[in-house]
């Protein structure tokens, strides 16, 4: 495979990681397969979810992949008075990546970032590494080195 955007900022900070790979089911892209694809707990496979709030812009959740962003704390937290998911065929061009294969990790521009707060219960979490059928294995204390997060209570 050939090093994604996001892999190769982990290198140049020379943080620990692990790719581990998945088989794509394009018609469910979701993080649920992707978890039974790794044979690992589904709280600690984490989706990123790229938002628009109605005052700051775009900005990203990470959550546990069988969760349910609460839009309401999301924007609260991000300082907005609503937000909502950009649409699918906005994902690329304002972050990137593909759907399936968003990550946090270099995207576009830095945007804004929250990852909900049980992350730092494991010793590692699973995210996208940038393409669809790859995943990053890392220390969520890791992660929160490489990318400024908040870590904060956004789901329902």
């Amino acid at each position: 495979m050939k090093k994604t955007n996001a892999v190769r900022i982990l290198d140049k900070k020379k943080i620990k990681y692990e790719l581990i790979p998945y088989e794509v089911d394009e018609k469910d892209l979701g993080a649920i397969h992707v978890a039974e694809q790794l044979n690992e707990p589904v709280e600690q496979v984490f989706k990123t979810l790229v938002l628009e709030g109605n005052k700051t812009g775009n900005f990203v959740c990470l959550i546990p992949g069988a969760e349910e962003l609460n839009l309401k704390k999301a924007a609260k937290i991000s300082g907005n008075k609503k937000c909502d998911l950009i649409p699918l065929k906005t994902v690329l061009p304002t972050t990137g990546y593909i759907r399936g294969g968003c990550t946090p990790i270099g995207m576009k521009k830095n945007f804004p970032t929250y990852i909900h707060d049980t992350c730092l219960s494991f010793p590692f979490i699973y995210i996208s590494a940038g393409v669809r059928g790859m995943q990053i294995k890392i220390d969520p204390k890791d992660l929160l080195k490489v990318v400024k997060i908040d870590v904060c209570d956004i789901i329902l």
